[in-house]
C-alpha cells in the first residue's frame, strides 16, 4: 500500500473522525454555506430568546456565547449525516493530521504563530484603503471587542471562532476541495468562503489573505490544530490591541499608520512580507508532500 493510502491515525474517540467521509466539492461547499446561514437565523432566535428571558444588556454582553455555537449546529449536523452515509462507499480524509516533517510540531507551531502576525500586519494597508466603516458596524465591533466583558470576548474570538471556523473552512471546505479541484483553486475558493462568512469587507479582506496562509499550512501539514492555533493567535492579538488605550481612543477601525511613523510603518510591512516569504520557503523545503492533493491522511472504507 502506498504512503498516500496509509492507515489513518484517527481514533474512534476523536470527535473529528465523524466527518472524515464527507468530502464536499463545489456543490457541497455551497450547501454548507446554506446550512451556516440557517444556523445564523437560529443564532438570532437564540439571542431573541435570551432577551426575553433576561434583558437587553445581558443579551448584548453574553449573547455571543449562545448564538455563535448555535450558528454552526446545522452545518455540523449536515456534515456528520453525509459522512455516515458515505463511510462504506469511498475513502475518507482525516480533518487533523500531523505532517510537520523536519520542523516537528513545536517548530511548526512557533513559526506558524509568528507568520500569522506578519500576515495580519500585511493586510493593514488594504483595509486602511477601504471607505470608513459605517457607524452601526463600528458600534457592533466596539460592543464585541471593548464593551462586552473581556472573558466573553476572549471565549468568543480566541476559542469559539478558531475552533468552529477552522472546522468549517479548512477541515470541511478546503479538505474536500483539495480532492475535487486543483490545490491552488481549492485554497482560493476556501479562502473566499472564509471571507464571505464574515459578511463585511473590513473583515473579509484580511480574512481572505489569512485564509490563504491558513490554507497553505493545512495543505502542507494536514493539521487542523495548527490552523486553529494560527486563528487563535490572530484573534488574540486583535483582542489585546483593542484593549489598549490608543485603540480605544482611535476606534476599532484604526490603521497602524495612525499609530506609527511612516518609516516605521514601511519597515514593518517589509519585515512582515519577508517573514511570510521565508516561512513558505522553509515549509516547502522541510515538509514533504505525500500527494499533490495535500497531506490529509486517507481512511479506506474497510478501516472505518
Amino acid at each position: 500500500m502506498s504512503n498516500f493510502f496509509r492507515r489513518s491515525r484517527t481514533k474512534s474517540y476523536d470527535l473529528l473522525s465523524g466527518f472524515s467521509f464527507y468530502v464536499p466539492g463545489i456543490g457541497g461547499t455551497l450547501m454548507l454555506l446554506v446550512m451556516l446561514l440557517a444556523g445564523a437565523c437560529l443564532g438570532n432566535l437564540a439571542t431573541a430568546l435570551l432577551i426575553i428571558l433576561t434583558d437587553l444588556q445581558t443579551a448584548r454582553d453574553y449573547g455571543m456565547l449562545l448564538s455563535y455555537p448555535v450558528m454552526f449546529l446545522p452545518p455540523i449536523w449536515y456534515a456528520s449525516y453525509q459522512s455516515r452515509r458515505n463511510q462504506f462507499f469511498g475513502p475518507g480524509y482525516t480533518l487533523d493530521s500531523s505532517h510537520f516533517g523536519r520542523l516537528k510540531g513545536w517548530g511548526a507551531a512557533l513559526m506558524a504563530a509568528v507568520v500569522t502576525l506578519a500576515g495580519s500586519i500585511i493586510t493593514d494597508p488594504v483595509v486602511a484603503a477601504l471607505p470608513p466603516m459605517p457607524e452601526h458596524l463600528e458600534a457592533v465591533f466596539e460592543q464585541m471587542m471593548q464593551d462586552s466583558p473581556l472573558l466573553v470576548t476572549v471565549v468568543s474570538t480566541v476559542i469559539f471562532a478558531p475552533v468552529f471556523e477552522e472546522w468549517l473552512c479548512r477541515g470541511m471546505v478546503l479538505r474536500g476541495l483539495l480532492q475535487k479541484v486543483h490545490p491552488a483553486w481549492a485554497m482560493v475558493i476556501s479562502s473566499l468562503f472564509f471571507a464571505l462568512i464574515h459578511m463585511n469587507p473590513w473583515q473579509a479582506v484580511p480574512a481572505f489573505v489569512l485564509g490563504m496562509l491558513f490554507a497553505y499550512v493545512y495543505y502542507m501539514t494536514g493539521s487542523l490544530k495548527l490552523t486553529m492555533l494560527m486563528h487563535a493567535v490572530n484573534n488574540g492579538a486583535s483582542v489585546l490591541m483593542s484593549q489598549t488605550q490608543v485603540m480605544k481612543e482611535l476606534g476599532t477601525d484604526a490603521s497602524l499608520l495612525d499609530i506609527l511613523e511612516k518609516w516605521q510603518y514601511i519597515g514593518l510591512m517589509a519585515a512582515s512580507l519577508f517573514i511570510i516569504v521565508i516561512f513558505i520557503d522553509i515549509v516547502r523545503k522541510n515538509i514533504p508532500l505525500c500527494s499533490e492533493r495535500g497531506n490529509c491522511d486517507v481512511i479506506n472504507p474497510d478501516e472505518a
